[in-house]
């Protein structure tokens, strides 16, 4: 090693830290991958900003299920 590196106050992991944002590795299905893949290539845009998206779609459509179940199911009682 050269001496006039030095190494001394480095760090590892990324060399870009995004605010609010984690690197994360995940295995996806090749089907699934291609298709937002082919959309970002038809549509613009960016594949992980469309997968990201999709997942706060899912995260918004999620919030309150348990309740709306269980208000189903008080709703069913009371008809009985």
């Amino acid at each position: 090693m050269k001496a006039e590196y030095d190494f001394s106050q480095a760090r590892r992991g990324a060399v870009a830290v995004e605010s609010g944002k984690t690197r994360v590795t995940i295995r996806l299905d090749n089907d699934v991958l291609d298709w937002y893949r082919k959309q970002a290539q038809e549509h613009g845009g960016n594949v992980q900003t469309a997968i990201n998206a999709a997942l706060r779609e899912q995260m918004s459509a999620q919030d309150g299920a348990l309740e709306r179940v269980l208000r189903r199911g008080i709703r069913k009682e009371m008809l009985i």
